[in-house]
């Protein structure tokens, strides 16, 4: 899949904490594709939520290392125009219980779900893949997006 199927299939995506670590890390490998992604957002082709724990999870690997890099990081992060950091709240609870429970899949991965599900994306990008899709919200593996050509 392309980042032009991506845009063309959905207009809400959530995006998992490994997106924006290849990105800002600057991961040759994966970082193209997640920079393609967050253009389409930026430019306004997609609206895209994070999970507040999603932002936790990136900033927890600079916080070892560089309390510098974690302002610098969630700075960059919250800068990132179409993106939006949605709170944990109370009313998720239930609906991440139930992915975790259903799933079998450790509770900050359920939360991204209900997180994602309840902000009315209709896909998740991530690049784990033991998280998989429902009817409801298609995930997209980051390492089977293809980044589009630029044009001639």
């Amino acid at each position: 899949m392309t980042i032009e199927e991506v845009c063309e299939r959905h207009r809400r995506i959530a995006v998992d904490a490994n997106v924006l670590i290849y990105l800002l890390e600057g991961d040759e490998h994966r970082g193209p594709a997640a920079r393609a992604l967050m253009k389409a957002v930026e430019n306004g082709r997609l609206a895209a939520v994070l999970s507040a724990v999603g932002l936790a999870e990136v900033l927890a690997g600079p916080a070892g290392d560089d309390l510098a890099h974690v302002e610098q990081y969630n700075d960059e992060i919250r800068s990132i125009v179409g993106l939006k950091v949605v709170p944990f709240e109370v009313g998720l609870s239930p609906d991440a219980a139930v992915i975790r429970g259903v799933r079998r899949i450790g509770l900050s991965d359920a939360i991204h779900l209900a997180t994602a599900r309840a902000s009315g994306a209709t896909a998740f990008i991530t690049n784990d893949r033991q998280i998989r899709g429902s009817a409801k919200l298609e995930v997209v593996y980051l390492d089977d997006l293809e980044v589009d050509p630029p044009a001639a």
